[in-house]
């Protein structure tokens, strides 16, 4: 069983930064899509950003311009570069991944989609 181990979170003052580090246990998974989904206290699971295996990138409109993900296929490490924190990101961070080289537009926002999931790592933005 193929396992995603986040690592990375903490709190942090608005405005600060943060970086999020995923390692699949099985190093063929960083060459799949992957991505990041959050759930804050009361909400839902929200997609956050994705890069599939040709190194596209697709962000939700609430983080885009703020968040860069990217990978590190020789340290089979997924990244989230997180900056300009608001209140709002606080949530606990999801790294997933799916057995597919990318997934659509109307698709990858779907949790249902992914198979594979970390268990979580917290991010506390405090105003």
């Amino acid at each position: 069983q193929v396992q995603l181990a986040e690592s990375g979170g903490g709190s942090v003052q608005a405005g600060g930064s943060l970086r999020l580090s995923c390692a699949p246990s099985e190093k063929t998974i960083i060459e799949n899509c992957m991505g990041w989904f959050r759930q804050g206290p009361g909400k839902e699971r929200e997609a956050v950003a994705t890069i599939d295996s040709y190194g596209g990138t697709k962000y939700a409109d609430s983080v885009n311009g703020r968040f860069s993900v990217s990978k590190d296929n020789a340290e089979n490490t997924l990244l989230l570069r997180m900056t300009q924190l608001k209140p709002d990101d606080t949530a606990m961070y999801y790294c997933a991944a799916v057995q597919a080289a990318w997934l659509s537009a109307d698709h990858w926002t779907d949790h249902r989609r992914w198979h594979y999931w970390g268990q979580g790592t917290q991010v506390t933005v405090s105003s």
